[in-house]
């Protein structure tokens, strides 16, 4: 039966792997997975466990109760995410992302490639690396005309917004998934992995800023004048504002961080529905907000939210959940650690899997494999690792595989160009963690 269990979940595994091969979207055999796997385990009465953190140990218990708790783990992360999700496509729906170009004066090629890598890196922190990509993509095609030059600059963008949401448990969700999980918290996060995050990112743009493609300057430089709401910038600096205050919230009142997203979304919604009712038109470059022009800005944020992204976040997440309750997990860790004794080479290899497959149920993996305390340096290691890895491969990421699709970026030209920047800039963040974290944070 532990067979069958396991080439279920690879089966599944690889279908989501193959995705764009199968032409079938990931979330049909991640849903699939997830309820056959708890099927089997229903119908053949397989023993269930849970893990014991303080004793390091499983512990037996009913399928029911460690069903609900699982259930419960994964709700909240869902729910996070699609509070975070609605606050985005609120500032959106006011424009309020093209208040970012005018930060864009310079006509020079190794200058904007640091302003927009500076801003992928921050912004990534903050709405997350998926989002800052295509906000980011978006404002370079009216920036950038040529192609040529412009998938260059998106190279760049992929590393530098990973590189970004590896520090911050809002910027990524396998970092969301262990600030949720409690496995590390914000202040802990932050000043571990914020300066290995920056030499991620500033290894590869200094050697990118010396190649041919950043030399020179732009013939001309867009600066055309948006039609806009007029609240775009009140709003772009609210929601961000409001996402930046949920970690504040969590640690002011120790509730899980849904909660305070919850609180985030009505303070946004509650200004933009004031705003909209000024009915101004909101602006003439998305025709699709047009069409809601007269009705709430919170319902027509809603009605583009990424569902399938949510659906399969369920669907992992509850498949790796199956895995872990029937102790499969703990008992691969403790094969692993036999095999490789150095947990860094394991994370290592993590990082670099990362790029081949999907970085989130790897992270989901490992929380089950590992029992470490709260803030153990292999937590903080992981969130590096799988949020940087993914980088060294156009599909190994979410920020890359929108990427691939806003620029029609080649697979190979990515590989032979971009992906040994990734691979330094990720080698250079983990000496730079593993130093830190045997010298300093001892």
């Amino acid at each position: 039966m532990e067979l069958l269990l396991i080439a279920l979940f690879i089966t599944g595994y690889l279908a989501i792997t193959l995705e764009h091969t199968l032409k079938i979207d990931k979330l049909i055999p991640a849903l699939a997975m997830m309820a056959l796997l708890w099927a089997i385990v229903a119908v053949t009465q397989l023993p269930v466990f849970e893990v014991d953190t303080a004793l390091k140990e499983l512990k037996p218990t009913h399928l029911d109760e460690i069903l609900l708790h699982h259930l419960g783990k994964t709700a909240e992360i869902l729910i996070f995410l699609l509070g975070a999700m609605t606050i985005v496509e609120i500032i959106d729906y006011f424009n309020g992302f093209s208040t970012i170009k005018s930060f864009i004066k310079t006509k020079k090629l190794k200058s904007l490639l640091w302003i927009f890598s500076l801003l992928a890196f921050i912004l990534s922190a903050i709405i997350d690396n998926l989002t800052a990509t295509i906000v980011l993509i978006t404002i370079l095609q009216k920036v950038i005309k040529q192609r040529n030059q412009r998938i260059w600059f998106a190279g760049l963008i992929i590393i530098a917004a990973n590189a970004g949401g590896a520090w911050s448990p809002i910027g990524d969700v396998t970092t969301t998934m262990l600030w949720i999980g409690k496995k590390v918290t914000t202040v802990q996060l932050i000043s571990h992995l914020l300066l290995p995050s920056l030499v991620c990112l500033v290894v590869p743009v200094v050697i990118a800023s010396y190649l041919p493609a950043f030399r020179g300057e732009l013939e001309t430089l867009d600066e055309k004048e948006e039609n806009t709401h007029k609240h775009s910038g009140t709003m772009l600096y609210l929601g961000l504002s409001a996402i930046v205050f949920v970690p504040i919230f969590k640690t002011l009142t120790h509730l899980p961080p849904y909660v305070g997203m919850m609180l985030s979304l009505a303070i946004v919604a509650t200004c933009a529905e004031i705003f909209s009712n000024a009915k101004i038109n909101i602006t003439s470059i998305d025709e699709e907000h047009n069409e809601h022009a007269n009705h709430s800005p919170v319902h027509s944020s809603l009605s583009k939210i990424e569902l399938p992204s949510i659906l399969f976040f369920l669907g992992i997440l509850m498949a790796v959940a199956a895995l872990e309750s029937l102790g499969y997990l703990f008992s691969f860790a403790a094969s692993l650690n036999e095999t490789i004794p150095n947990t860094d080479v394991v994370i290592a290899l993590l990082g670099v899997g990362s790029a081949v497959i999907d970085n989130v149920p790897l992270v989901a993996a490992s929380m089950g494999m590992f029992s470490e305390p709260t803030d153990h340096p292999l937590w903080h290691l992981i969130a590096f690792s799988a949020g940087t890895g993914g980088s060294m491969l156009i599909i190994g990421s979410a920020a890359g595989v929108v990427a691939m699709g806003m620029e029609k970026i080649d697979f190979f030209w990515y590989l032979k160009k971009i992906a040994g920047l990734a691979l330094i800039g990720f080698v250079a963040g983990f000496v730079t963690f593993v130093l830190l974290r045997d010298f300093i944070f001892v």
